[in-house]
């Protein structure tokens, strides 16, 4: 099958192209306080989910495959005691996004099936790292609906 490699590209740009974009939606009317908020007991805020995917994003793909020199400080993800305004957070967001498509659009079918290790994962290829992030992005967008509700609820 010799577009392959392009169908796959243009198949994982476009879900993570649709993960961001349902990520910006959904954060729009937050303010920046609610986006740091934690309207539970438990859970996280939607401004540490985007920094966490963030920091995902950049160690899993950015590190680990397009060789970015990242360090990923996962705890301080969650529990930043000063964390970056909305915006900022978002433009992270949107920078590690970028990375991530101009790496998948770089792959060939040899790259795609080369052998991953990264910490926390069991990933045996860089395909099944992109398909697992791509997953784990879509979790995380579930919470983030819930926290919106919860915020329109609370009006």
């Amino acid at each position: 099958m010799p577009d392959l490699d392009a169908t796959l590209s243009s198949v994982l740009a476009d879900r993570y192209t649709a993960n961001a974009a349902r990520i910006r939606e959904l954060s729009a009317p937050l303010t920046n306080a609610q986006f740091w908020q934690k309207p539970f007991p438990y859970g996280n805020s939607f401004g540490h989910l985007v920094l966490h995917l963030t920091g995902n994003l950049n160690y899993y793909i950015g590190a680990q495959i397009a060789q970015t020199g990242y360090v990923r400080d996962r705890p301080r993800e969650f529990n930043d005691p000063t964390p970056p305004s909305k915006d900022e957070a978002l433009k992270r967001f949107d920078d590690a996004g970028a990375m991530v498509l101009q790496t998948v659009r770089t792959q060939s079918t040899e790259d795609w099936s080369a052998d991953y290790s990264g910490v926390g994962t069991d990933a045996a290829n860089r395909l099944a790292m992109v398909v697992q992030c791509a997953a784990h992005m879509q979790h995380h967008i579930g919470q983030m609906i819930y926290l919106r509700y919860e915020f329109a609820r609370q009006k």
